[in-house]
């Protein structure tokens, strides 16, 4: 493809949404819809369920002011899917359909907002397109509230939700402290997280002593161990009269079974996990008898742009941007990442990295950052963690309440005469 030629874009999101992956579509679109070298933005409805389906929406019918408004919104204003395209070898109908769109459509660029499955994706397509000698620039757009991307210092995404379950924690441990004497002693807050502990991690920044809490997290990368788990809970009420733990759904025994393994699969193949929270509370009851209450974060965790940390919608920005940047350059198969630069004041910058590096790769909480004990963070973990949620960045109100928009979603006309059924 020249660097010259005017070819469309084509920018969809994946897997589960964020409070700032708009932010990052809002990069994307205003940087593609400035450059001369790109022709018409469209957008996969539901992620690449859209491509596949050619199910387009002309980005370009959107007013500038809901562009704009995008970088304040939560969740996948273009829709997203849980669809994991399989191996070209196994599945090459769907690949050869997504090319078959593209080139239906003009589409030289394709920008793929999402985790390590996502990349894995843009990577393959990239590849099949200079198979099929229809050159197409793939650029992958790094999502993911857990974390778990490798190379970059951290996922657009992941700071909002660490912020949220921080302060989560923390307002609850008031709650629960106020009313300890009488009442609930033990509160057990379920976050996010199957393979990774970072969102469990962030909840230990909501206290900086013993006695604050969470007075103990449970990491998916720390073997659970139920009766040194009870001990530990018998401990903090004894010298605290209440004890909050936080909880990462992915926390599993020695042998790599789950807590709350719930016996199905997900869209991706993973293990269905049924909710730990209460199979934790329940163990506390029945070894302690104390008076418990648990919660689960679940989307809201995930979806609280009102509380988003302004430097997680800074990046998310500036990924999506430097993506359309990158591709316009002719860098071809790679996702922008964030480099830090230094911890106090912090400081970041964007650089990026093949996809190949990171496809169906897992970044995981590191054991310097696991206290000793297995149950809290280490003073490294929160010098990483704490310039993550700075800042606030709150949409503007209406009526009390986020005034978020909504796109028009006009559909791009069709060119294929064949349906594609998923």
């Amino acid at each position: 493809m020249s660097k010259n030629s005017v070819r469309n874009a084509f920018y969809a999101q994946s897997g589960g949404v964020s409070a700032v992956i708009n932010a990052s579509a809002c990069g994307v679109i205003e940087t593609a819809l400035r450059s001369r070298r790109i022709g018409k933005v469209y957008a996969g409805r539901d992620g690449i369920v859209g491509a596949l389906t050619e199910d387009l929406i002309d980005v370009g019918r959107e007013s500038r002011a809901t562009i704009r408004a995008l970088k304040y919104t939560p969740a996948g204003a273009f829709g997203s899917a849980r669809f994991k395209l399989k191996g070209i070898d196994q599945n090459r109908a769907e690949y050869e359909r997504l090319m078959e769109v593209f080139r239906a459509h003009d589409i030289g660029y394709f920008f793929y907002n999402g985790g390590n499955d996502s990349m894995d994706t843009a990577l393959k397509v990239s590849q099949l397109g200079a198979a099929l000698g229809f050159p197409i620039t793939c650029v992958g757009v790094p999502k993911t509230v857990d974390n778990d991307l490798p190379h970059t210092d951290c996922c657009p995404g992941f700071g909002s939700v660490a912020k949220y379950v921080a302060v989560s924690t923390r307002e609850a441990a008031l709650d629960v402290a106020s009313m300890a004497r009488t009442s609930t002693r033990v509160f057990v807050l379920e976050v996010m997280g199957r393979h990774a502990g970072w969102i469990a991690a962030a909840s230990g920044l909501a206290g900086k002593s013993p006695a604050e809490a969470p007075h103990m997290i449970l990491f998916p990368e720390v073997p659970f161990e139920q009766q040194r788990f009870l001990e530990q809970v018998h401990a903090a009420v004894e010298s605290h009269g209440y004890c909050v733990i936080v909880v990462s759904e992915g926390a599993a025994y020695a042998d790599g079974k789950f807590l709350a393994d719930a016996g199905a699969r997900d869209a991706f193949g993973h293990t269905q996990l049924g909710g730990v929270a209460p199979v934790v509370a329940n163990m506390v009851r029945e070894a302690h008898g104390y008076k418990y209450h648990w919660a689960v974060a679940d989307y809201l965790q995930r979806a609280a742009r009102h509380i988003a940390s302004k430097v997680d919608v800074e990046q998310a920005y500036a990924v999506g941007r430097a993506a359309v940047q990158l591709a316009l350059q002719g860098v071809n198969a790679v996702m922008p990442i964030i480099v830090r630069r230094a911890h106090r004041p912090y400081r970041w910058s964007i650089g990026h990295v093949p996809l190949a590096e990171v496809a169906n790769k897992e970044k995981k909480l590191p054991s310097e950052y696991i206290r000793e004990d297995g149950f809290g963070i280490t003073a490294a973990c929160r010098r990483y963690l704490e310039p993550l949620i700075a800042g606030e960045a709150y949409p503007p109100y209406r009526d009390g309440l986020p005034d978020y928009v909504r796109i028009k979603g006009v559909p791009v006309r069709r060119k294929l005469k064949d349906e594609f059924k998923l």
